[in-house]
């Protein structure tokens, strides 16, 4: 392949709207979770934002974000170097991004390209599907709330304490 080839290759690659997220949201608009794309408010722009889960997923193509032990990352034998510095800043810059989303008190999910082979997609769709109803009710689960024992516990609000200065 020759260079012109291979820069025609490389820069028909898209961001947004990529194979492997449009599977994860057919699925996920199927069984009725609604979402935004995304989203310029958070940080890196996730895949998809669905707030009323506070979660963010991020849908990674193995390549460009060097999914580890993955047999569909392969480093280019050719202008190693550069290669080697971008998929490593990605990673970082990934690790970051996701710090920073859940310091904002967000849940992130990545899902990798490789988890959306058909042998294992609808395995890695439904898992998904369950993590983001568990996110749901662990976060608007019922809280308990523990009663005095006795009635001597439960301060008054109207009247002031019998030990105050004002009595």
């Amino acid at each position: 392949m020759t260079k012109e080839q291979r820069h025609r290759c490389m820069a028909a690659i898209k961001s947004k709207g990529t194979r492997p997220e449009i599977l994860v949201r057919k699925y996920l608009w199927a069984r009725g979770f609604r979402y935004r794309l995304n989203h310029p408010r958070l940080p890196g722009h996730p895949d998809i934002v669905l707030r009323k889960y506070r979660t963010v997923i991020f849908v990674n193509g193995c390549f460009w974000h060097g999914h580890d032990d993955c047999p569909n990352f392969k480093m280019p034998q050719s202008n190693t170097d550069f290669w080697e510095k971008k998929i490593r800043r990605n990673k970082e810059r990934d690790i970051e991004e996701q710090r920073q989303i859940a310091a904002m008190g967000w849940h992130c999910i990545t899902v990798w390209e490789c988890q959306l082979k058909p042998h294992c997609r609808q395995q890695t769709l439904e898992s998904l599907a369950q993590t983001l109803y568990r996110i749901y009710l662990a976060d608007h689960s019922v809280r308990q709330y523990r009663l005095p024992d006795s009635e001597d516990e439960i301060p008054m609000a109207a009247e002031p304490e019998p030990h105050s200065p004002l009595h």
